[in-house]
């Protein structure tokens, strides 16, 4: 079942409808992986986010790509249509179910060899990765950016970008914790921690883009161990 937070869009409705269907759609084999995940309500990026990410990632060009949470495969797929011939898309994911689309889409728009899907949970991936990378897309469990994030500035080059998915929780990320309901409470404090310590990080260039459910773009302005600040709660 799709994200429930992207019934909640925090922008006007009648916007986000302009958007996702006013905005041009992707051309062949990646239209089709976009509309197929769309028609069965499998949870990929929105079509106004990826028309973003796609321009963005389109002019810095990056040669090696980091994805946490590969889905079907759309989004690793974007990716790699800017790496070019010399470039890599690395990505992680560990249901088997989402494994097995994936890599029948790469194959499918022949990204086979320009795309590596690593199998199992990110958090026993993420410290075997050397980098440098020059561009991170975050689209995995929420509750866990923030415990995933000192890797990325690890793996992230200076003057690299991370850009993290989801992070405004249908605009409930400014609600106090009490409103909040228990079953989603560690994803409403973990989000707050990560956006309490990028906001104004004087080794991060940080903004924040309401498309979708809310994009969170950092650039690695300077080296810093965001490891030894880390908070990291057992409940």
């Amino acid at each position: 079942m799709k994200n429930e937070m992207m019934e909640r869009p925090v922008v006007q409705k009648e916007l986000v409808t302009f958007m996702r269907e006013g905005l041009k759609a992707f051309d062949g084999k990646l239209g089709e992986v976009e509309a197929y995940a769309n028609e069965r309500r499998i949870p990929i990026i929105p079509h106004e986010t990826a028309v973003f990410l796609n321009l963005i990632v389109g002019q810095l060009k990056p040669k090696q790509v980091l994805e946490i949470g590969t889905a079907i495969g759309f989004s690793a797929s974007l990716l790699a249509q800017h790496v070019g011939e010399d470039g890599h898309v690395t990505t992680i994911d560990r249901f088997d179910i989402m494994i097995e689309r994936a890599k029948a889409n790469f194959k499918k728009m022949g990204f086979e060899d320009r795309i590596t899907l690593l199998e199992g949970d990110a958090a026993d991936i993420l410290p075997t990765l050397q980098g440098p990378y020059d561009l991170i897309f975050m689209d995995s469990a929420k509750s866990k950016y923030y415990e995933f994030f000192p890797y990325c500035m690890d793996l992230l080059k200076l003057g690299g970008m991370l850009i993290i998915d989801d992070v405004f929780q249908g605009g409930t990320i400014l609600h106090d914790e009490k409103e909040i309901p228990k079953r989603v409470r560690k994803i409403h404090r973990r989000l707050n921690l990560l956006l309490d310590l990028v906001m104004d990080h004087p080794a991060l260039e940080t903004s924040l883009v309401p498309l979708g459910d809310g994009l969170l773009m950092i650039v690695k302005k300077e080296a810093f161990d965001f490891f030894s600040i880390l908070e990291i709660e057992e409940n």
